[in-house]
This record gives structure tokens, C-alpha cells and sequence, in this order.
């Protein structure tokens, strides 16, 4: 097998430590170094001695984290690789062999790296995973107050859509408070709510103790921490994206994407996705929004999608879900494919349309134009009149069919 790659270094990462192994002309040479930044800084310098040209190394978890921000300091290629893809062949493991196999194959231009962004990208991908986290975080918290509300038989869910309003919000800090009086309570009501008075009397009495007072409170108060760091959140993303307004009003004219969405999507492929990805397949693929290919001597096996980015794939079966109800195209396409395979396929389906759409609009620079809810059937409309046909006559009827002129 032919050399392509004459210095190749390979790194077995861990928590603790890291095992190096440089391949040259020359022959191997094995290093264990610290993870601390000292040690570090000695393992690259000990790379650049070398003059080895490309690093690779296992994405272990965050571990690799590290030692790519220094790579990317010197200019130093490297190569950041599923683990599923270099498995070591069979026989005795240690930390130096799986080092070395690492090394061998990346001399011989075996490893496929992992879509790895760069530093200001990696900063924002994580102040929008760390923001979603939150928001779901935030959304606990509205389930343990609806909770300790029942334990209390305060039924103010069953009148109210929303107990986070501002109706809502002040009618518990008043219950958290020691506030028993109902009218005063009901007297909290704003807007369409005070038409609602004499329901939201009922549903405020109950039996509740200190310790549900207490609850109530301290899980209002850690709800306002949220929303406050959310808000905070917010802001510091849309600094840093404000130069890529247009692309996220792009993807905010597709139906089920808002502006947190947009970003999110952005944060994750990149502003630059032709680059990183040729083809809207391609990018589908990494996202694991595709069916998996399994097949052997003959025979089709298991077809279930397979691992992508699980934040991006989560976040667009999400939106999704959202619009099974939408009039147009895309709620079309999750209803019909739900008739027929269920509704977490079809949310996938949609998914999937949803990923391949924001290629093309960021991609062409275009803003989203809708099919319109009828696409199918027009498409089918031959198929149909046929079908319509064939019923009617069934059922003893006899049909003209005559189309319609639109002056």
C-alpha cells in the first residue's frame, strides 16, 4: 500500500494522559504526555521536532478538545476521527498499539475526518447547545410546578393555557407568599383572563402546606434565574451572528424555523456549508437524517437512520412535529407520510425536508417559497380524476368529466 503521508503522528487520547506515536522514514518513535497545557505545549513542540505534517486522533469525548486548539495555534493539519472507523485489528489492545495503528493509517491516507469548525464557530455551537439546554431546563421547571400545584389540588392549569403568564405567574408568588384570600388571588387576572374570574376562584382552592409553599416559590424563583440567563443567552449570540442577519432571515421564512432555530442550524453547519458539504444529501447524511444502508448477499437488513449530529437532528424532528398541522407544503408532506408510516417517521421525512431546503435557500441565497398545501394532489391530479372516476362508476353512476376554463 502506497505512503502517502511521509510524517504522520497518531494520538491515543484520554482523560489523564496521551499516547503518541510518530511514524517517519526514519522509524517510530512512542511518547506519553499529561494532558495539563504544559505538557501540551511540550507534546507539540516534540510533534514540530519531527516535522511530522499531520495528526490524527480519536474524538473521545471532549478530550480532544485541547490539543486541537494548539494544533490549530501552529498551523499543524490534524485529523479528528470517529472511533467507529479505526478499530484496531483484533489481538493484544494497549494504548501504544492503538497510538500506532492510528499513525499507520493515517499514512496511508485511510482516515476520513470529522467535520471539526473552527474556534469562533466551536464558541458559538456551545452557546447554543448550552442555551437549548437551558430552555429545557426551564421547561422542567414548569412540570415540577404543575406537580406540587396537583399535590395542592390547585387546579389552575385546567383554566389557564399558559401557568407562566404574567396572570399566572403573580397569582403563584401570591400563593408562595401565604396569600389565601380567593378573591384577591383571582383579582390577579389580565386581559381575556378576567372574564375567567369565578373559574379561577374555583380552581384556587385547595389544601395547601408550608413546605408547597415553599416549593412554589423556590421553583419560581430558579424559572426567573432561567429566563433571565436565556435573555442573556440571546443577546450574546445575536452579536455574535449579526452579520449573518440575512441567512437567518432565510431560514426563518421556512415554515416551523424561528430565529433561535435558525441560529442553532447556522451554529451547526457553518456559515460556509458549500464548502464543508457538496451536496444537500451529503449534509442530510451528516446530520443523520437519512436512511442507513445495510444490506448483505442479497438481503436489506435494518434501514433505521443512522448517528449524526444529534443537536441539529433533534432540533428539526422538533420543528417537525410543529407543523403537522400547518396548511402548506410541509404540512402536507408530514400528514400524508404520517397516513402511511407514522408520525416519528414522518416527522424524520420532514426533518429531512426541512435540512435540505435551508441548503438550497443558503446555498443560492433565495428566500423560501412555499409549494402550497395542494402540491401532492396536483401532482397526482391525473390519478385521481382516474381513481374518482372509477368509484363513482362503482357506486351505478354515470360521469362526464369536462374541465374547467378559468377566464
Amino acid at each position: 500500500m502506497d505512503i502517502l503521508i511521509e510524517r504522520a503522528c497518531g494520538l491515543d487520547v484520554h482523560k489523564d494522559n496521551i499516547t503518541a506515536c510518530i511514524i517517519t522514514p526514519k522509524g517510530k518513535e512512542i511518547g506519553t504526555f499529561s494532558t495539563k497545557t504544559v505538557y501540551l505545549i511540550e507534546l507539540v513542540d516534540w510533534i514540530k521536532e519531527h516535522k511530522c505534517t499531520h495528526v490524527a486522533m480519536e474524538s473521545t469525548s471532549v478530550y480532544w478538545k485541547p490539543i486541537v486548539n494548539l494544533l490549530e495555534a501552529d498551523d499543524i493539519e490534524f485529523l479528528v476521527v470517529n472511533a467507529q472507523h479505526i478499530k484496531a485489528v483484533p489481538g493484544r489492545k494497549t494504548d501504544v498499539k492503538d497510538a500506532e495503528w492510528i499513525a499507520k493509517l493515517l499514512r496511508h491516507g485511510l482516515l476520513k475526518a470529522s467535520f471539526i469548525p473552527d474556534r469562533n464557530q466551536r464558541e458559538l455551537r456551545e452557546l447554543v447547545r448550552y442555551r437549548r439546554s437551558i430552555i429545557e431546563e426551564r421547561a422542567r421547571q414548569l412540570n415540577r410546578i404543575q406537580k406540587v400545584l396537583e399535590g395542592a389540588n390547585i387546579k389552575l392549569g385546567s383554566v389557564v393555557s399558559n401557568i407562566t403568564g404574567v396572570s399566572s405567574l403573580d397569582m403563584l408568588r401570591s400563593i408562595a407568599n401565604g396569600v389565601e384570600d380567593l378573591d384577591v388571588l383571582a383579582n390577579y387576572a389580565r386581559g381575556v383572563m378576567k372574564q375567567k374570574k369565578e373559574q379561577l376562584k374555583l380552581a384556587l382552592q385547595g389544601y395547601i402546606q408550608d413546605h408547597q409553599r415553599f416549593m412554589i416559590k423556590t421553583i419560581i424563583d430558579h424559572y426567573d434565574y432561567l429566563t433571565n440567563t436565556i435573555d442573556m443567552l440571546d443577546k450574546e449570540i445575536a452579536q455574535r451572528m449579526r452579520e449573518y442577519q440575512e441567512d437567518i432571515e432565510r431560514l426563518d421564512s421556512i415554515p416551523g424555523i424561528a430565529t433561535r432555530m435558525a441560529e442553532q442550524i447556522l451554529a451547526e453547519l457553518g456559515t460556509n456549508i458549500k464548502k464543508q458539504f457538496p451536496s444537500a444529501p451529503q449534509m442530510c447524511s451528516w446530520a443523520g437524517l437519512v436512511p442507513g444502508n445495510n444490506e448483505s448477499a442479497g438481503k436489506r437488513k435494518s434501514s433505521k437512520t443512522r448517528n449524526g449530529n444529534k443537536y441539529l437532528k433533534s432540533a428539526l424532528i422538533e420543528a417537525a412535529h410543529s407543523l403537522r398541522g400547518s396548511k402548506n407544503y410541509l404540512g402536507a408532506l408530514y400528514r400524508r407520510t404520517a397516513s402511511r408510516k407514522g408520525k416519528k417517521r414522518a416527522a424524520v421525512v420532514v426533518a429531512h425536508a426541512i435540512l435540505r431546503i435551508a441548503y438550497y435557500l443558503l446555498t443560492r441565497k433565495e428566500m423560501y417559497v412555499d409549494l402550497g398545501e395542494d402540491h401532492f394532489d396536483k401532482q397526482r391530479q391525473q390519478s385521481i380524476v382516474k381513481h374518482s372516476l372509477r368509484r363513482l362508476e362503482s357506486l351505478g353512476y354515470t360521469v362526464e368529466i369536462k374541465e374547467q376554463i378559468v377566464s
